[in-house]
């Protein structure tokens, strides 16, 4: 079946046409995603992105592709200007992080790097084919900035070498504004720079001078400032993401993917200057996820709701849950998260568990089911759709519980569930245990299963008082549960 998208830069649904056709027939498809800059926890609608971004990629591994994934770590150049619609002003996030901690700028990015791959594996997101660090790649950087300058697309300063936008005259094609309304935000356009031609150019190398006289992060470069030896400095974030897929996918590539708030900055410049460092088309094809919001507001930490992971675990929830709830909605809306939303999803999520590891046996994937479900993903990868089909699904009473759940099976290669993970127990074993890896019981109803779901997460995260309220609760609702090294032992009272 083929796949449609809506490509942000036609601002039509098209027919995914793969670049290269691979070995024998398999085609190939090169993916891009802008990875988080590693300066602080990412939040759950960071997270949201990446579980998006991973059933893109699942829908292509059904279909037949073989994908190079690349995922990137933003760990210097991105200032926090950026907040405000300018992102070449402002301080370089990673070393305020590390002021901050009082750690250098690789301990911050090797502790939250590390803290972002914990999360996203536990919602079941796929690791990268490449996971490029912007740090390790500076020479790649620098190379493309000088073809920039010898195209005649950028021009030195004392400060820094600014793209000229003048120099590409389809700078707003992606976003679609015109140039002079591209003073959104408070700071954009602000010149620091008195020697900037435009206050549209954007710096795609800041020289260790003026505002940056003390960057911590910097390195030799060939091009000339009067104010530093050595071009010593250190790269724009938007020249970042152009060096690295470059490198890993190509100067032309299938899909770029980013947050919508990626259109009319991030993303304009990257195809900007890969075009005419190139002299080729970037990407073909863009896709971008809207915001997750909280209780109806924008999420910020401001407002207090920029909840993470540990906030997940610490209420008892499974992460999957979180992953579910992101299934409902498509990745082009935005979702609102609520508490009672997410609980919904919990116990949505353990009736399809109690249906799977409920059934001894696998059957035959049933081709009408999985021509349905295919059809949603394949449609602008449509998660909600799917999970529809489903439920669809287990509610047929013309189809065999066994061939149910082998299409489930092969539902969940997209869905990520982990559903081939649980296994069937036996009622009498009253064993709980999502460490090893055992099913939902059979032998309890769906909310107490929900219930043992929570005190699992309380357990692992040490929440002792939680994990005692919820035993309280299981026990009003007639189950008696007792801790064993193998889990929560089960039993009616």
């Amino acid at each position: 079946m083929e796949i449609y998208l809506e490509n942000t830069l036609s601002r039509k649904k098209e027919i995914f046409k793969p670049l290269k056709k691979g070995i024998f027939g398999k085609p190939k498809v090169g993916i891009y995603h802008c990875g988080p800059t590693v300066y602080w926890h990412q939040t759950i609608g960071n997270m949201r992105a990446m579980v998006m971004a991973d059933v893109v990629r699942r829908t292509f591994l059904l279909n037949g592709y073989k994908v190079n994934f690349v995922r990137n770590y933003t760990d210097v150049g991105h200032l926090t200007g950026d907040n405000l619609g300018d992102a070449d002003s402002g301080e370089d996030r990673m070393e305020k992080a590390a002021k901050r901690e009082r750690l250098s700028p690789l301990s911050i990015a090797d502790k939250y790097i590390k803290a972002f791959n914990k999360d996203i594996s536990s919602l079941n997101v796929l690791p990268p084919t490449h996971a490029p660090r912007a740090t390790d790649h500076i020479p790649e950087m620098i190379k493309m900035v000088e073809a920039l300058i010898k195209n005649g697309c950028a021009y030195a300063t004392p400060h820094a070498i600014y793209f000229d936008v003048e120099k590409f005259p389809e700078y707003t094609k992606l976003s679609g504004q015109k140039l002079d309304e591209l003073e959104t935000g408070e700071g954009h356009g602000s010149v620091g720079d008195p020697d900037k031609r435009n206050r549209h150019d954007f710096a795609v190398w800041f020289f260790k001078a003026g505002a940056h006289k003390d960057a911590l992060q910097t390195w030799p470069s060939p091009f000339v400032s009067p104010l530093v030896e050595n071009g010593r400095g250190f790269p724009g974030w938007h020249i970042e993401c152009s060096a690295m897929s470059k490198k890993y996918l190509g100067e032309t590539f299938d899909v770029h993917m980013g947050g919508i708030e990626h259109v009319p900055i991030h993303h304009t410049n990257e195809i900007a200057q890969s075009e005419c460092a190139n002299c080729a088309k970037f990407v073909n094809y863009w896709l971008h996820n809207e915001h997750l919001l909280v209780d109806g507001k924008k999420m910020g930490k401001s407002e207090g709701n920029a909840y993470l992971m540990k906030d997940i675990a610490e209420k008892g929830f499974d992460p999957l849950a979180l992953r579910y709830f992101f299934l409902q909605a498509h990745y082009r809306s935005k979702q609102n998260f609520t508490w009672e939303a997410l609980l919904a999803a919990s116990k949505a999520l353990e009736k399809l568990r109690e249906f799977v590891s409920g059934v001894p046996q696998s059957g035959k994937i049933l081709p009408s089911y999985m021509e349905l479900f295919t059809k949603s993903t394949n449609d602008d990868f449509n998660a909600a759709g799917a999970l529809a089909v489903t439920w669809d699904l287990i509610k047929d009473k013309s189809a065999s519980d066994a061939d149910k759940k082998a299409t489930i099976l092969k539902f969940d290669e997209v869905l990520g569930l982990n559903l081939s993970k649980l296994r069937v127990l036996r009622a009498e074993t009253g064993i709980y245990s999502v460490k090893e890896g055992s099913a939902r019981l059979a032998h309890v109803t769906a909310e107490a299963n929900a219930l043992l779901g929570e005190r699992e997460a309380a357990r692992t995260a040490k929440n002792w008082k939680k994990s005692d309220e919820l035993r309280d609760k299981l026990a009003s609702l007639g189950y008696e549960v007792k801790d064993t090294p193998q889990g929560q032992k089960v039993s009616k009272k």
